[in-house]
């Protein structure tokens, strides 16, 4: 696209946009023809993104970077002055959960007033993380009660994390908006490359986004209690799961067991359960099995040898398959309980560098026990020493491999 073509388009600022749900979406905009501005405070990463790197594991997001910086129309920045040149302001700040599982908005305040003295009348804020309920009438009053006439939507991102750049064109993008006229701008910003365009009063969608969310978790609460019935019976879940599964279309969605974990799943179900006051008992319970899963896997391997004088692997602790992300990862978990139980733990991951991390040789040489914590595709094949006690609930090491539907494929986690 030229440059004159490009100077029609709306200009665009990713606040927050160096990370993995905004830096996919401002190379999408860039090479869709909008002037695009990454804003965002951690100024290693944006000095690596200028310098044409990738600073984490995207399917095409090489060659997408490439592309929009040889283009000319993205730029980066860890200031936010340039944002006053923005039509569009597209937030990726959510609301997390504190200590007690409630949401906190400590964050989304805090970006929005470092932004303040460079935002403009008639720019539109486009909140695109997960929000609690409300949360984006509450920033339409924050602003307008610092007296700026900004216009909120919220059009949340539904994308697997790696696969952003192809999902962002394949599946339905949900926009929010509180007027007619602002609906109509954010529908045009958005339709250049989504494939479907839904609408919906902003509480709503902020509602969908967290639904769809708590419905995987569920899923994978489910599943992960049921692994832990057959296992306490001594039962091989696998052989089970493969006759629900197999030919049989009413069960054709069901995933496999693993550890749910990631940055997302749990913090918007528990997000759902606060807004419900509490009375989302399926949420609370979905919780408690996943994360008490570890716990259950460590006994498990304690039935079968004493952990107290053994040397305890754990393959894997990105938070899912494929991943260079270890946020929220359940391998860390399960690693803070065997220091508890074993004589020493070792930590090995192809993708994740962390201080800790060690070659996946050493983990197979050294390790009497060998716990499964993110099945890598490095993994799958791999034969531990006789006598190597193996707890595997992803059953990745096994001779047969049954995948099933993947979280890896919508990217909250990585179970099968």
């Amino acid at each position: 696209m030229s440059r004159n073509d490009a100077a029609t388009r709306p200009p665009i600022a990713v606040i927050g946009g160096a990370g993995h749900v905004g830096l996919p979406l401002a190379l999408t905009f860039a090479n869709e023809g909008h002037r695009t501005l990454i804003y965002d405070i951690d100024g290693p990463k944006i000095e690596r993104i200028l310098s044409g790197h990738m600073p984490f594991l995207e399917e095409g997001g090489q060659e997408a970077l490439s592309q929009a910086l040889a283009s000319g129309l993205l730029q980066a920045s860890s200031s936010p002055e340039g944002l006053r040149n923005c039509e569009f302001l597209i937030l990726v700040v959510g609301t997390p959960v504190d200590e007690h599982l409630n949401p906190t908005f400590n964050a989304i305040h805090r970006t929005l007033e470092g932004c303040l003295p460079h935002l403009v009348d008639g720019q539109v804020l486009v909140l695109r993380s997960t929000v609690f309920p409300g949360i984006s009438a509450h920033i339409r009053r924050f602003l307008a009660e610092r007296g700026l006439q900004i216009e909120v939507a919220f059009c949340p991102e539904r994308v697997a994390q790696g696969f952003s750049l192809r999902e962002f064109r394949e599946l339905p993008q949900i926009i929010s908006a509180f007027d007619a006229q602002t609906l109509l701008r954010v529908r045009r910003l958005f339709e250049g490359f989504s494939a479907e365009i839904l609408e919906l009063p902003p509480m709503e969608a902020e509602l969908a986004k967290l639904m769809t969310n708590a419905w995987r978790y569920l899923q994978f609460a489910a599943v992960n209690q049921f692994y832990m019935i057959a296992a306490q019976s001594g039962l091989d879940f696998q052989r089970i799961l493969h006759a629900c599964r197999h030919r049989y279309p009413r069960m054709a969605g069901m995933p496999g067991p693993g550890l749910a974990a990631g940055p997302c799943l749990v913090k918007d179900t528990m997000q759902l359960a606060a807004f419900s006051q509490n009375s989302f008992a399926l949420g609370h319970g979905a919780m408690l099995v996943n994360e008490g899963l570890p716990a259950f896997l460590i006994e498990q391997a304690a039935r079968q040898t004493d952990l107290g004088d053994k040397t305890v692997g754990i393959l894997g602790m990105a938070f899912k398959a494929g991943s260079d992300d270890p946020r929220d990862s359940l391998s860390y978990k399960m690693r803070k309980l065997l220091t508890l139980r074993a004589a020493r733990v070792l930590c090995t991951d192809p993708y994740i560098q962390d201080g800790r991390i060690v070659p996946l040789q050493q983990v197979l040489e050294e390790c009497q026990v060998l716990f499964v914590g993110t099945p890598h595709a490095e993994y799958r094949g791999l034969r531990p020493r006789p006598g190597t006690v193996v707890v595997d609930v992803w059953n990745c090491l096994g001779e047969t491999q049954e995948i099933g539907p993947s979280a890896a494929a919508d990217g909250k986690d990585g179970l099968k």
